[in-house]
């Protein structure tokens, strides 16, 4: 219910955010198909009651709890989803890797979607989206900066995922999540360059 606070704060919190936080919430974004459309830049359609037509970029539908964690979505009162598309995705391989208490039936404690194009032992470009981590889907530019045109390896891996903690605030039982996304990256990005 609004307003009633957030008991995972100061309890158990093991499947809870620990970046885009908000003292009203931790929670995070459950879907993995959403942390798929993110790395490929989904579009979201929707119509109104009264008939307007709009997109909303995947990057913009989604929320952080901030003083409203109840609004997940940029969804106006009355309007309905009518289509997603997908841009032609980028060159390179797609990967997307779940890390989960158990096999089936379980959300992400860490997910990472990535699409690499590597050749010779070098990233030229990589896009990565992040589940169990935050609130909505989470993308952080600098880290694909990070890996553009450098060598796969733990160092570059280290790197994105530098830019993809920061800020990044665990809270006593979800602390492991941290260290879990650079191992989580770093078999990702190996696998996605072939090496794995």
């Amino acid at each position: 219910m609004p307003g009633s606070g957030c008991s995972a704060i100061g309890g158990f919190n093991r499947n809870h955010a620990v970046l885009g936080t908000s003292e009203h919430c931790i929670a995070t974004h459950p879907s993995d198909m959403a942390i798929a459309m993110r790395v490929l830049d989904a579009q979201v359609e929707t119509v109104a009651g009264d008939g307007r037509r709009r997109v909303i970029p995947i990057a913009e539908f989604h929320r952080l709890p901030g003083e409203t964690p109840h609004v997940d979505t940029n969804l106006r009162h009355g309007e309905f989803i009518t289509a997603v598309t997908l841009p032609p995705p980028p060159p390179g391989r797609q990967v997307y890797r779940k890390v989960r208490d158990r096999a089936s039936y379980a959300f992400a404690l860490v997910s990472v979607a990535a699409i690499v194009d590597a050749a010779d032992g070098v990233l030229r470009s990589a896009r990565l989206a992040f589940g169990g981590l935050a609130h909505k889907p989470w993308r952080v530019e600098g880290a694909e900066d990070a890996l553009r045109d450098a060598p796969v390896g733990n160092d570059s891996a280290g790197a994105a995922a530098d830019a993809v903690l920061q800020g990044a605030q665990g809270r006593g039982h979800n602390d492991f999540k941290i260290p879990l996304v650079r191992r989580v990256l770093a078999g990702v990005l190996a696998e996605a360059a072939g090496q794995r």
